[in-house]
């Protein structure tokens, strides 16, 4: 995607005097701001406005709600809009790719179903009618990580207001002026097409004391977690209904039935998408030996800089993780050349992935790093492969890949990882709709069985019964 330098320019420059104002410039035409454009100085005024917001919300038609859906989709869409927060994103958490944000965030407000997935059910018959319909739950708390923090906003803020939910935000500390630029953008368009002031809501300092005293309010019914293993944790121990979008560790698996070179570009598009920041994206490769060769070969022609000298391995190893063996907040999200740069090795300034040989249990292959580094691994065959896989994928059952023409050896992957998503022959970001049929998302709730959620998702089914009347047949 090219754009024209001046825009480029224009764009930074606009981005870079928000950042230094924040949401002053806001509140400066507007001394209410906080009550106006949904940014609090406490989580309980925050939580407080999302109810009343919600109780006036409860009496909109299903044509308000889909109206106010397509506000936030053309709001996004905006052509400003979409490239300062995308740019945006990136200056303020230091993680990702401008261009891949622009397709993230377009995706989110195109893509992500609406007021359509709440299908009602109906039964009828000699004792009358019953209607099974999708209703709100109220008010959701829900955390949004840094990694894809305007992302995520958009798809829940539509999935959420689809299903009659009013929605208070938590966002991450390292997204907080990019949050607050959007949801004081949301806002203001909402009112402007008459609906209840606050539908989303954040707090105007995120922290994680804040986010505590939202998972605990007792004026929040549902909360929805995207992130780590740790808060996802934290919010399905709370007895509340809890949504939990984890930590993955997707394998991809070659065989030698598979197009090896469409496997090859297909590894690296996914893998470097974003600075393999989603949580869908590839993170280890096992290829059966007999064509593991041609699929490095063929990697290396499209991107892959291939890290050969054990000495290298280990000081990137070393460069790139803690004490605890997880990755290094400062290289997540970070470019191949920027590490291939703090590693001190040249000649990888065009380079879209890391890639090295390692044994199945390298620490490489066992981490998530979400970063372009990525392990291969060899496998006598196709089966060996596919165990190799189920090891790596820890169990999170969050997203695989595989790239064969043999249906019983792809059926047997699908069913022995059980991954929310599993993509066959195609990047990994074919599985939320780039490239791939159906609706997107970037809230995967894995830990918690909603899969990709949409609209629905956040809602309780109801059941409304009319006895002995109102059926024809």
């Amino acid at each position: 995607m090219k754009l024209d330098d001046k825009l480029i320019e224009q764009v930074a420059r606009l981005v870079m005097e928000e950042m230094k104002s924040g949401s002053a410039a806001a509140c400066e035409e507007n001394e209410t701001c906080g009550d106006s454009y949904g940014i609090f100085d406490s989580m309980d005024d925050a939580v407080q406005a999302s109810e009343a917001a919600q109780r006036k919300y409860l009496f909109s038609t299903m044509e308000d709600r889909q109206k106010y859906v397509d506000v936030i989709r053309q709001t996004v869409l905006e052509p400003e809009m979409l490239q300062k927060i995308s740019r945006m994103a990136v200056e303020e958490t230091g993680m990702g790719n401008y261009e891949h944000k622009l397709i993230k965030n377009r995706l989110a407000a195109e893509k992500s179903p609406g007021t359509e997935d709440l299908v009602t059910e109906a039964m009828t018959g000699d004792r009358g009618l019953t209607l099974v319909e999708y209703c709100p739950f109220g008010v959701i708390g829900a955390v949004t990580p840094a990694t894809n923090p305007t992302e995520t906003i958009i798809c829940n803020s539509i999935a959420m207001l689809a299903g009659g939910n009013t929605v208070v935000f938590s966002p991450h500390p390292r997204a907080k002026n990019v949050t607050h630029v959007l949801v004081t953008a949301l806002n203001q368009a909402l009112e402007k097409a008459g609906a209840p002031a606050n539908l989303i809501v954040t707090v105007r300092e995120p922290s994680v004391e804040n986010t505590n005293l939202m998972i605990k309010h007792p004026k929040i019914r549902v909360l929805v977690a995207t992130g780590g293993p740790g808060i996802v944790k934290m919010v399905m121990s709370t007895g509340k209904k809890a949504i939990g979008a984890g930590a993955g560790n997707p394998p991809v698996v070659v065989d030698e039935t598979a197009d090896i070179e469409k496997a090859a570009k297909d590894i690296v598009d996914g893998c470097s998408f974003d600075n393999n920041l989603p949580c869908i994206a590839e993170k280890e490769v096992i290829a059966v030996d007999t064509i593991a060769d041609c699929l490095i070969w063929h990697m290396k022609r499209v991107g892959a800089f291939e890290l050969k000298e054990e000495s290298a391995i280990s000081r990137l190893l070393q460069l790139v993780t803690n004490e605890k063996g997880g990755p290094k907040v400062e290289f997540v999200g970070k470019s191949a050349p920027y590490i291939l740069n703090k590693l001190g090795i040249s000649g990888g300034e065009n380079a879209r992935v890391i890639l090295m040989e390692t044994q199945k249990d390298h620490p490489f292959v066992m981490e998530e790093l979400m970063m372009p580094i990525l392990p291969i691994v060899r496998a006598e065959n196709v089966d060996e492969a596919i165990e190799i896989a189920l090891v790596a994928e820890r169990g999170n059952r969050h997203t695989a890949m595989m790239h064969s023409k043999n249906v019983d050896k792809l059926t047997k992957m699908a069913k022995l990882l059980q991954t929310t998503i599993f993509v066959k022959n195609a990047p990994s970001y074919a599985g939320i709709g780039v490239g791939g049929e159906g609706c997107t998302t970037f809230t995967i709730a894995g830990p918690t069985g909603e899969g990709l959620t949409t609209a629905r998702s956040f809602c309780r089914k109801r059941r409304c019964v009319m006895s002995d009347a109102l059926h024809i047949r």
